[in-house]
């Protein structure tokens, strides 16, 4: 798991009075860490293993020296005491965004923004290998081979295709019945439901476990340790399901990990974008569909009888691909999840680049954001640019989420053209479905960088055309248009 991952799942355990005292722990500690890593001796090895990677004969190997060395040209210039200042920026940031969310006051972490913003660029500008600019070095940490001029190409072309589109189904005749999905259930219900979710999905219980916690995650604790959570809501019942399906995709990646990635020391080496991708396949591009709506409804029926009384197969696939523009990105419906990817992307690279950008002022950008592309406003800081925690511990995350539909869109698309994929859905055949993913998507995750992944995955190079393709086909279809 990404490193930014497993400081926002730390964080999410931390009660509300120790949150300070825990950061400056968890700073003391990273800093003692890093300093072992800038040991001459360790830094000097590093080195030589990368300068002669072309003698090594083991690709497992040579995945591990570039990895290394990549690690190493983020910090070479870094000095410890910079390294501790990081974590305590980070540390401060994430206090006074808890403080300012609770009060719906951005003017409360705005000082602590703009902080995280200048060590992160004095620490892109150190960057041994920095790239054009400030955002692109930062990006690369997380979505290596990709810049901010693919991004710029890949949402435009989003916007281009989807503004359109979504100004069409707003304005659609057609309703889909919702009032069902407010309906009570039991905690024990839902636990049954993810339970049989799971088992369906092909999770290896033998070796992980799922339990409830306050915002779903999954993490992997050890080669044959990955556990996932979710969130019960008595009036909620869906929003459980899809997030273990969610969490169920990033488990089974890890859970069919190669078994040389341990002991080659790069089972962290796949990026965020390709984490999101498997998970989302499973969420959206399985999860949403009408054949695994068919597979699950009598099982729904069965366990949820209150919820689903007097409810057709039809109205529940519908109503589990309605598209209502939203503020939170949490709860976005599949369409109108890129935009909120497009607009956090577009403010973290104004205020990363300094084109012109004001910490201050950013509320009323983002609003006017959220205006332009979705049609709503905030109406207060905290349902607006408060909402999410990831700035507090720097930028660039936030495309990898877009990013991942978009490669797990081409995946499915050569996926279906070598065997009946919906019918497999459909039968719920998940064997002959994650035997591909094992085959295809996982096995060289952590050896290969993105574009090069996805182009022997598919054969053709990145592009978001296919994404594009399949909620244009999708959606004109549900909404009639």
């Amino acid at each position: 798991m990404h490193l930014l991952s497993l400081i926002l799942t730390n964080r999410r355990f931390a009660l509300r009075g120790g949150v300070e005292a825990q950061g400056e722990v968890d700073a003391f500690l990273s800093n003692k860490a890093f300093i072992l890593q800038k040991d001459p001796a360790y830094m000097e090895a590093c080195l030589y293993i990368y300068d002669h990677k072309d003698e090594l004969t083991d690709e497992f190997d040579v995945a591990l020296a570039e990895s290394l060395h990549r690690d190493f040209a983020k910090e070479k210039n870094i000095t410890p005491e910079m390294q501790h200042e990081r974590s305590l920026v980070y540390n401060r940031a994430y206090v006074n965004w808890r403080e300012a969310k609770s009060k719906k006051d951005f003017s409360i972490f705005s000082k602590s923004l703009g902080e995280v913003r200048d060590v992160q660029i004095r620490e892109a500008n150190l960057h041994e290998n920095r790239k054009a600019t400030p955002y692109d070095t930062i990006f690369d940490g997380y979505e290596r081979e990709l810049t901010s001029q693919d991004l710029d190409d890949t949402f435009n072309e989003c916007k281009e295709r989807l503004v359109p589109l979504l100004k069409k189904i707003m304005s659609s005749k057609k309703k889909i019945r919702t009032d069902f999905l407010s309906r009570p259930v039991s905690d024990e219900s839902q636990k049954a439901c993810a339970q049989y979710l799971l088992d369906t999905m092909g999770f290896d219980f033998n070796r992980g476990a799922f339990a409830t916690t306050e915002h779903p995650f999954t993490i992997e604790m050890g080669k044959n340790d990955t556990r996932v959570t979710t969130h019960y809501y008595p009036d909620a019942f869906y929003s459980s399901m899809f997030s273990i399906i969610h969490e169920g995709g990033h488990a089974l990646f890890e859970q069919n990990q190669p078994a040389e990635n341990y002991s080659h020391y790069i089972e962290f080496n796949k990026t965020m974008g390709m984490h999101e991708s498997t998970s989302r396949f499973y969420e959206n591009r399985i999860g949403r569909s009408r054949e695994f709506i068919a597979l699950i409804y009598p099982k729904c029926c069965e366990l949820f009888p209150n919820v689903f009384e007097g409810v057709s197969e039809q109205e529940f696939y519908e109503s589990m691909n309605t598209v209502t523009p939203s503020l939170i990105r949490t709860e976005a419906d599949e369409f109108t999840y890129t935009f909120h990817i497009i607009i956090r992307y577009e403010i973290e690279k104004m205020i990363v680049n300094g084109s012109g950008c004001d910490i201050a002022s950013l509320p009323k950008l983002w609003n006017e954001k959220y205006s332009e592309y979705l049609g709503i406003t905030p109406a207060h800081d905290a349902e607006g640019i408060l909402q999410d925690i990831h700035w507090t511990s720097g930028f660039g995350y936030f495309p990898t989420y877009a990013l991942g539909n978009m490669y797990n869109a081409m995946y499915y698309n050569k996926m279906a053209s070598e065997f009946d994929l919906k019918a497999a859905v459909r039968s719920g055949d998940f064997a002959t479905i994650n035997g591909w993913m094992k085959k295809n998507v996982w096995a060289r995750a952590d050896r290969e960088a993105p574009k090069t992944w996805i182009k022997n995955i598919t054969g053709r190079d990145f592009t978001p055309k296919d994404f594009l393709d399949y909620l244009e086909a999708k959606y004109g279809e549900i909404y009639g248009l």
